[in-house]
């Protein structure tokens, strides 16, 4: 991680081409912005004090993120220590999911840091609709919650909207249209690149086209200038998909024509059965095999069907031997 301290030079550069982060501010006049620069030791310590964590160390790791969304977590870290102490190997993402005007969880963005982790929050936009989010009539809730992502100074990332590429939620393709979605998508980047909140990830994160075989991905793309990572969501279901390509493969093969951003498995479990040893053994296997993917969340939450690990003794043996790879896990550093 390169420190701050060795960064703060490069602050009033940064500000003038718009280039830190994944987007391209628009700001004023560079001439003009650089005439009310202070200069000297005083440049210095401004800049210092002012540069928030810088996440591109974390965009290509040396190793796999191992990431886990529970119940309870990330306003108590009980629950990640429990499953931790499950799987015998500590997470290092821990996901958690905020509806259309909730408030930043502060607390749980730092306890996650604190733990060694990546906060990773899921923002579902219940409510507006898309069109209101990119017209500005929202801005005062982002700008709000931006402030409060910059004011924590930790890493956070974020995927706005996952899984628009269905029909089963407001924001997806039965409501919805692509446009729509990356005008809000390229409107909240941009309200976070002027508050300077350049401490966020930007995950874009499509389901799985199997379900969804008709709709193109490429029209709900904000662009390389707007996103980090792709995030790609994909159970594994007793009917459905046995081996990690034909699980993810269709997806990231088209994903793959319009951008080379790294793949991040962001929600996955497997469903109870007598498939889930194999299931897992899939997944973490191929995640460590491919170098094109950085990781996986794994959703250990009880929601329509048991997807806790903890429940199949065969699968957790399984996950326990295979996520004990050393390839898998390290700490978030602390600046």
């Amino acid at each position: 991680m390169i420190r701050r301290s060795l960064l703060s030079a490069a602050l009033v550069l940064t500000t003038l081409a718009g280039a830190t982060g994944c987007g391209a501010l628009q700001g004023d006049d560079p001439a003009a912005s650089a005439a009310h620069q202070p200069s000297g030791s005083e440049a210095s310590k401004h800049a210092e004090e002012a540069l928030p964590y810088d996440v591109k160390p974390l965009l290509h790791p040396a190793k796999d993120y191992f990431g886990v969304a529970v119940d309870g977590a990330p306003t108590s870290m009980k629950p990640v220590e429990r499953f931790a102490k499950t799987v015998g190997k500590k997470p290092n993402v821990v996901g958690s999911y905020s509806s259309w005007g909730d408030a930043f969880n502060t607390e749980g963005a730092r306890n996650v840091f604190d733990y060694g982790g990546l906060p990773y929050v899921s923002w579902e936009p219940f409510k507006p609709g898309l069109e209101k989010i990119a017209d500005g009539s929202q801005d005062a809730y982002i700008k709000k919650f931006a402030a409060s992502v910059r004011e924590v100074d930790v890493p956070v990332a974020i995927s706005f909207g996952h899984e628009m590429n269905g029909q089963w939620y407001p924001w997806g393709t039965k409501k919805e249209t692509p446009e729509a979605f990356v005008k809000a998508w390229r409107h909240i980047h941009d309200v976070f690149q002027d508050a300077g909140a350049l401490n966020v990830i930007w995950v874009w994160s499509p389901n799985i086209i199997n379900p969804v075989p008709a709709v193109k991905l490429k029209p709900y793309w904000p662009g390389d200038a707007y996103v980090d990572w792709v995030g790609i969501v994909g159970y594994w279901t007793l009917t459905g998909a046995k081996t990690f390509d034909t699980l993810y493969g269709p997806t990231r093969r088209q994903v793959r024509e319009f951008t080379d951003k790294p793949f991040l498995i962001t929600e996955t479990s497997s469903e109870p059965g007598e498939r889930r040893r194999a299931d897992v053994r899939q997944l973490i296997g191929g995640v460590k095999a491919d170098k094109d993917v950085i990781g996986f969340v794994w959703f250990n939450i009880r929601k329509r069907a048991d997807w806790r690990i903890q429940s199949s003794p065969l699968a957790l043996a399984e996950f326990r031997r295979l996520i004990a790879d050393d390839d898998f896990g390290f700490e978030v550093p602390r600046s």
